[in-house]
């Protein structure tokens, strides 16, 4: 059995050993609490200012300090605007800049435009007077040799086709940037000559003319081809206006045997059918014209003047 003071001495060790214990726990927990705040702040470097502000805004709503609160909101809202008014800035800066570019393309385009609808015009002018002779010597109003009447007679079954330049146009309107061009007189010039159809009527008209078909049918092709080679179309530099008006408006001189020109003349003055889509030929050609000149009554080209590009290429057929 133990005594008392030897039971009052064990209880004393065991609670020094437990306070010991507990010392260390704490210990140890102060330690880990420290190194948890040092990794925290750590962490929490890159986002400082964000965090400085935020404990601002916290400790100014903790103590009620409204006028600091309302700084600091209108800093933010501040800070916004700009960044947003600075984008939009910059966003309008990069338009204009793409509008004028567009703008610039645009006119060098309707300015080859112009040159192509000039020439066509001309062209078809042409070959109208020429259709006009032969069936004016066809029909006995005038005389014209059997030289003279063979070449008017290939001539009128000529036409030209040339190349649209439209490229800037569909780029504008497939990407929905029409709104960059601030000049709308020059926008609505270029949507209407890109609607326009006349030189396309003329093409379309001239290959499927009946006279064309009936005299390409009947005139031998060795002929054809001297009259291609002697009689034809000459070299025009696209976007040059001299010399428009002699591309097919020329003399000439068949190297043919007379017994053959006069054999194959006598042919077309014969053929009564020939003369009839020669007529039409003929009105064909002076409707087209018509458009010609009405669409240039409507100033669609007045945004360029009188100057051209020099890249369109007319073909001829």
């Amino acid at each position: 059995m133990r005594s008392p003071a030897s039971e009052f001495a064990s209880r004393s060790s065991i609670e020094r050993l437990n306070t010991r214990r507990g010392s260390r726990g704490l210990s140890d927990a102060m330690n880990d609490q420290n190194q948890g705040e040092s990794i925290g702040e750590g962490r929490a470097q890159d986002g400082a200012p964000r965090s400085i502000r935020l404990l601002r805004v916290a400790e100014h709503i903790r103590t009620q300090n409204w006028t600091a609160i309302g700084i600091d909101f209108l800093i933010v809202v501040l800070g916004v605007f700009v960044g947003i008014q600075v984008s939009n800035w910059n966003a309008a800066r990069v338009d204009q800049q793409r509008g004028a570019e567009f703008t610039e393309r645009l006119r060098d385009d309707l300015r080859e435009e112009r040159w192509t609808y000039d020439f066509i015009a001309a062209y078809t002018q042409d070959v109208r007077d020429a259709a006009d002779r032969a069936v004016q010597a066809l029909e006995g109003d005038i005389e014209l040799s059997n030289h003279d009447l063979l070449v008017a007679a290939y001539r009128a079954t000529q036409y030209r086709e040339g190349n649209r330049r439209r490229a800037t146009y569909d780029e504008l309107v497939s990407t929905g940037s029409l709104g960059l061009i601030t000049d709308q007189r020059l926008l609505r010039n270029v949507d209407w000559v890109f609607r326009l159809r006349t030189i396309e009527n003329v093409v379309r008209e001239s290959m499927e003319s009946p006279y064309r078909l009936a005299f390409r049918q009947n005139v031998p092709n060795a002929v054809q081809r001297e009259l291609a080679r002697r009689c034809g179309d000459r070299a025009v530099v696209p976007g040059e206006y001299e010399g428009m008006d002699t591309v097919i408006d020329y003399p000439c001189t068949l190297e043919l045997a007379p017994s053959v020109v006069d054999e194959v003349a006598e042919a077309l003055r014969a053929d009564a059918e020939l003369r009839r889509a020669l007529r039409q030929r003929v009105a064909d050609l002076e409707t087209r014209l018509v458009d010609f000149d009405a669409n240039r009554a409507r100033g669609i080209f007045a945004e360029v003047g009188e100057g051209a590009g020099g890249r369109t290429q007319a073909t001829g057929r």
